[in-house]
């Protein structure tokens, strides 16, 4: 990964629609990925936790938008556009198709949630905590994978 761009939705109340769809579509066109990585957009977690609203929309934006990214006639103002999205990877999906080993990024993936304070204090947990729960306390992380 070379580049993480936040684009200045609130968490917890972002909603589907064209602006979240424009905003997603301008990054991949400007960042012309391959791979899309995204969030569960499906209505329950892997270990079968209800999902919040803002998950699900941004998960499902960023399905239909890899496409919207290759249509010149949507969202026109948002850069040149980009087709060549090969697949998307939704983590936390109900339905796996793959898993990743992620032993070698865990220490980074604990202090990336130690930065998300208010996350984690309206969890009330520490970021190691978090994860493990996250994780089911396993050093792989599933993906569903969308494409060829």
């Amino acid at each position: 990964m070379s580049a993480i761009e936040f684009l200045g939705h609130h968490d917890g109340v972002i909603e589907y629609g064209p602006p979240l769809r424009r905003d997603i579509a301008a990054a991949i066109r400007r960042h012309r990925p391959e791979l899309v990585l995204t969030i569960n957009h499906h209505d329950c977690w892997a270990r079968g936790m209800w999902n919040s609203a803002d998950h699900r929309a941004v998960g499902m934006a960023v399905l239909d938008t890899v496409t919207d990214a290759g249509n010149r006639w949507i969202f026109p103002d948002a850069g040149e556009p980009w087709g060549g999205v090969r697949w998307v990877a939704v983590a936390g999906s109900p339905h796996p198709t793959h898993i990743v080993d992620i032993s070698a990024t865990y220490d980074a993936a604990v202090a990336s949630l130690a930065a998300h304070r208010s996350y984690l204090k309206v969890l009330g947990s520490d970021p190691r905590a978090v994860l493990d729960t996250i994780t089911g306390r396993r050093r792989e992380t599933t993906f569903e994978l969308f494409g060829e």
